[in-house]
């Protein structure tokens, strides 16, 4: 069975008709908004498949001593693809906040609407 780790604010209907598909949720966050296991501590242990998020939830904060790459390494270096959502009107700013890990092809950029697709491209594989 694949996991789907997922931080904050995804489309209530996407994880549903997820895990009616026989896939399992896993809330991870992002060490501010309290919600499941911290993204930059997710492990191979964790046996992910798939991270879903929008973007702003993994851009630094000034409060957070935390980078851009701190939160996304652990999928990374663990070959976990993730998908970042936002609004297709923003994707090229978007894409210039996240420069420092846009060479990774584990990461893509997506509109919202695009999610259940693009997530399922990737999961049956």
């Amino acid at each position: 069975m694949k996991t789907i780790a997922y931080l904050e604010g995804i489309d209530p209907e996407f994880l549903p008709k997820l895990v009616c598909k026989g896939y399992r949720a896993l809330p991870i966050g992002n060490k501010v908004d309290g919600r499941g296991k911290y993204i930059a501590f997710i492990s191979v242990a964790d046996e992910i498949d798939l991270i879903v998020g929008y973007f702003h939830k993994v851009s630094p904060l000034l409060k957070i001593t935390d980078s851009l790459k701190d939160l996304l390494t652990p999928g990374i270096i663990h070959n976990i693809p993730i998908l970042l959502l936002a609004f297709q009107e923003v994707k090229s700013e978007v894409k210039k906040i996240l420069a420092e890990v846009m060479d990774n092809p584990s990461i893509k950029i997506i509109d919202s609407k695009h999610l259940m697709e693009e997530a399922l491209k990737i999961l049956n594989r």
